[in-house]
């Protein structure tokens, strides 16, 4: 009896063990997978799985290689004898790597030796911290050295208070050899102090071995010059955004042929996220955002004849591309997620239009699950625009029943809402907790052309308030959502979008939760440290009083002015080593809430920057999101 009712249950795909839900505990137990290239056979992708352990409060990872045609994984100790190294010059002669050199005096004891018990700090401009840390005068350079043991290196920014990889996330992908192993080509920002805060301004360089010259490649361009790349046929090519302080700038593909610097989308209305060469070098394949998605695409490089520039999107689906790894014959293997799973390695087939999962690290786990189900709406915004809006249901979703549902505010504020997967605001694990997450991709998003992208800049509290009430009124119409129980969610710019909308609700919502958001838009001005961010965005300082622009931002479109009306409970969370949205807006925040007599509640991460990374802490967080929306809605 039991075999035959198990039998019924598979049928119907009911299966028992199937009706699991994603937890928080299971969400850190994902491993995480990041490519690392193809095998110097071409037969073999290698990449490497980082898990979290909640116990030990940190991450292992381990090397593995699959067949480019699809196969079982197998572990491998380390990388050396089967992946080309693109930091040894083509000719093999040489080494490229970086490192941590002390330059500038900036601690008490380094201007006061015998003071070695000092803690003190001393800086005569901006910059003093960045992200997650504070400058101590020590600064990322790139080094080359003969590629042999006991080598020593030579320091090609010998003595520049600059940093190549760029800080804070740079990586050896901001340096590349030429093919005729005589140039080494880096990207830098070489501006220090207030200049750099307010600067958006890299640009590429080449550093010639041979007479130890260097010379800026991309000085004609006053924004982001990145990624640089030489195409198979030795053309250097990089992404590019053309204007100085916006960061969030339509991001092109520069190609120099024969002295000419050809932008291969200008034409093209959207923003490219990475990019490769094909290896006849006649394409580039890249990924972008576009309607709510990433996808892949293709532009052809002309060269200096009449041929059409073309871009093409590739791939169409509810579906992420993200990492480009490489070609394996007709395939190009990149990595993919969606709302309801981990990235995974997959390869496209290029003639037949076809897509195959070749990783499977986390596949066993979620067939043990009941998933959620993603939809696409597209809601009327009140200026007359169509805003794609995703709605992700709960498993098991029952129409006739009536959910809580949660907005989710965007950070960014000109990041895309695709179909990704976060270990934080995962919405998978929000659905399966019983709650319809409401997500639109409301003015500021990329993939909606560049106009939509703009018109955020210095209006954060204007049209994309509106766009965010347009779409939760519209979801809230339909019978299953619980119109008593809205709640909205978001960090960063989403904890901005949090704190204005408690101030103008006029009692949609029954609670709040703001993570790391931009509570008050003139300390912000004097506590960030990208002040270029700021300048673009708010369109000025708080005390230039004939700037129209720059006066909105800093009282009508700051939450803090909006306190008094504020009537439901709050949560804030805060991390203590976010220097992007340091620890002050969130404490005005709480502060404000309780001198107001609002429920509220403050949940502080010290070790924690504009992002919660260490596992335990993650774990607390997830604990203290599901807790409050329990208790409040």
């Amino acid at each position: 009896m039991k075999k035959v009712l198990l039998t019924t249950l598979i049928m119907m795909g009911l299966n028992a063990v199937g009706q699991n839900v994603m937890s928080p505990e299971l969400l850190w137990k994902l491993g995480r997978v990041t490519p690392l290239g193809i095998s110097k056979d071409a037969k073999n992708i290698v990449f490497k799985v980082s898990t979290p352990s909640v116990e030990e409060n940190k991450s292992t990872s381990k090397l593995y290689t699959i067949p480019v045609t699809g196969g079982n994984a197998v572990e491998i100790k380390d990388t050396k004898a089967i992946l080309a190294d693109k930091n040894v010059s083509p000719d093999g002669k040489f080494l490229v790597y970086n490192e941590e050199v002390k330059i500038e005096k900036v601690l008490g004891k380094d201007f006061y030796p015998n003071l070695t018990k000092s803690d003190a700090q001393i800086y005569d401009g901006l910059d003093y911290r960045h992200w997650d840390t504070w400058n101590e005068g020590k600064f990322n350079h790139v080094f080359y050295k003969e590629n042999k043991d006991g080598a020593k290196g030579i320091d090609i920014l010998k003595g520049e208070t600059f940093d190549s990889p760029q800080k804070p996330f740079g990586g050896d992908e901001d340096y590349i050899w030429s093919p005729d192993s005589k140039s080494i080509f880096y990207v830098c920002k070489k501006k220090a102090g207030t200049a750099y805060a307010t600067s958006t301004d890299t640009n590429i360089y080449e550093y010639n071995l041979e007479t130890q010259k260097t010379t800026n490649r991309t000085e004609d361009n006053l924004g982001y010059d990145t990624a640089p790349q030489f195409s198979p046929t030795g053309n250097l090519s990089w992404l590019q955004m053309k204007r100085d302080g916006y960061e969030s700038d339509k991001n092109d593909i520069i190609v120099e042929f024969k002295g000419i610097k050809q932008n291969l989308t200008a034409n093209w209305d959207g923003t490219v996220g990475n990019f490769i060469w094909s290896k006849d070098g006649k394409n580039v394949f890249f990924v972008a955002p576009v309607d709510g998605t990433k996808q892949l695409f293709t532009v052809n490089f002309p060269g200096l004849t009449r041929i059409a520039i073309t871009v093409r999107q590739l791939t169409n689906g509810d579906f992420d591309v993200n990492d480009l790894v490489g070609f394996a014959g007709d395939d190009i293997i990149a990595t993919r997620t969606d709302m309801n799973h981990a990235g995974e390695i997959f390869s496209y087939n290029l003639k037949k239009n076809t897509w195959k999962q070749l990783s499977n690290v986390n596949t066993e786990t979620y067939k043990t699950l009941a998933l959620s189900k993603t939809e696409k709406r597209y809601v009327t915004t009140t200026d007359g625009k169509k805003m794609l809006v995703w709605v992700i249901l709960p498993p098991n979703f029952d129409a006739s029943k009536k959910y809580p549902t949660l907005l989710f505010c965007q950070g960014g504020p000109q990041s895309p809402l695709t179909q990704s997967y976060s270990f934080r605001w995962n919405f998978s694990l929000m659905a399966a907790k019983g709650y319809v997450v409401v997500a639109p991709n409301r003015r500021g998003m990329p993939g909606h052309g560049v106009e939509w992208n703009e018109q955020i800049s210095k209006d954060w509290g204007g049209q994309v308030m509106d766009d965010y009430l347009s779409a939760i009124d519209d979801v809230a119409k339909e019978s299953y959502v619980d119109k008593t129980r809205l709640g909205c969610v978001g960090a960063s710019y989403g904890g901005y979008s949090v704190f204005y909308l408690a101030g103008i609700h006029k009692n949609r919502f029954k609670t709040f939760i703001a993570h790391d958001g931009v509570f008050n838009t003139v300390s912000m001005l004097g506590t960030t440290e990208e002040v270029f961010f700021n300048n673009w965005d708010f369109g000025g300082a708080y005390w230039e009083k004939d700037n129209a622009v720059a006066q909105k931002a800093y009282t009508i479109f700051n939450p803090a002015t909006l306190v008094q009306n504020w009537n439901k409970p709050i949560l804030i969370f805060q991390g203590g080593k976010d220097y992007r949205v340091p620890i002050g807006q969130g404490q005005e925040a709480f502060q404000a809430a309780q001198l107001r007599g609002i429920k509220s509640r403050f949940v502080y991460f010290p070790d924690e920057n504009h992002w919660v990374l260490h596992p335990q802490n993650a774990q607390v967080w997830q604990g203290e999101f599901f807790k409050w929306l329990d208790e409040t809605l």
